[in-house]
């Protein structure tokens, strides 16, 4: 099982996972759409909506692992 915990330059030790979650707005419901926003970098803020709540929160839950995954592959690429 990968870790997704790591150091950064400073010394300090981060959890991906949280720092993924902490990117990802909470879900609302705005008229019909159940609606969040995943931050992927500084400037690209993806905004995502579904009618149904069951598929906005697994895909929220997917796209959160995704980032951390990203974010995972990132990390590994600065240190190499």
């Amino acid at each position: 099982m990968n870790s997704n915990i790591i150091e950064t330059n400073f010394g300090k030790k981060v959890d991906l996972q949280r720092i993924s979650e902490g990117s990802a707005s909470p879900i609302t419901k705005s008229g019909a759409f159940y609606m969040f926003s995943v931050r992927i970098s500084g400037e690209d803020v993806r905004e995502y909506c579904f009618t149904n709540r069951d598929r906005a929160v697994s895909m929220r839950s997917v796209l959160v692992s995704h980032l951390a995954q990203k974010m995972q592959m990132e990390a590994k690429k600065k240190v190499i």
